[in-house]
């Protein structure tokens, strides 16, 4: 059975210089005997202290897979510098780049493309005991302590100051709506869709 971890929830708040601290949430999924560790972030202390949490290491990760190619999300990959990094349809290892569709390979996650705030952007569809969690980085976020999941307009009027292109974005929520029970935003906590409620 595949199994899922918010290891760090993502944080976005701006600072007095007028830029922002953010750092992406960071989630591990182990599927099919894999650990797949979903954007590892920008805060590195953070994220090594929160795998020595779980008794893992650097090297205990087989899979680093990106959602999108922001810097909050991207930083850490400077960590795995022996690891080949996954996104939504290439796998990258050194100078070599391989295709695929449908589910990171080797496991049974699903992805979904979901474009909007970022135009390769993509989340992931996990199931967890027939509970079906979905990892939207991006899809959805807030600023710290601006989070409101109560109902499904809430979470389609949420405003993006980043987006690329608002009616992807409207789209990608839409889909992501659908087929989640659980979904994990890329900054904020993880909530119940209010769909299934």
């Amino acid at each position: 059975m595949n199994k899922i971890k918010v290891l760090i929830e993502g944080y976005a708040r701006e600072n007095a210089e007028g830029g922002w601290d953010a750092s992406s949430s960071t989630v591990l999924i182990e599927s099919a005997g894999k650990k797949v560790l979903v954007d590892p972030g920008a805060n590195e202390k953070l994220l090594l202290s929160e795998l020595k949490e779980e008794g893992l290491g650097v090297k205990d990760i087989d899979i680093v897979f990106m959602t999108h190619y922001h810097p909050d999300h991207f930083l850490n990959i400077r960590l795995f510098p022996d690891h080949a990094i996954y996104d939504g349809d290439t796998i990258y290892e050194s100078d070599k780049e391989t295709m695929y569709e449908g589910k990171i390979p080797g496991t049974e996650i699903e992805i979904i493309s979901t474009p909007g705030h970022a135009h390769e952007q993509v989340s992931l569809l996990v199931d967890v005991g027939g509970e079906k969690y979905v990892v939207a980085e991006d899809v959805f976020w807030w600023i710290d302590g601006e989070q409101k999941t109560d109902t499904v307009e809430e979470l389609m009027d949420l405003t993006d100051p980043f987006v690329k292109d608002p009616f992807e974005l409207k789209s990608s929520r839409e889909k992501v709506l659908e087929v989640a029970d659980w979904i994990i935003p890329g900054h904020g906590k993880m909530f119940r869709n209010p769909a299934r409620n």
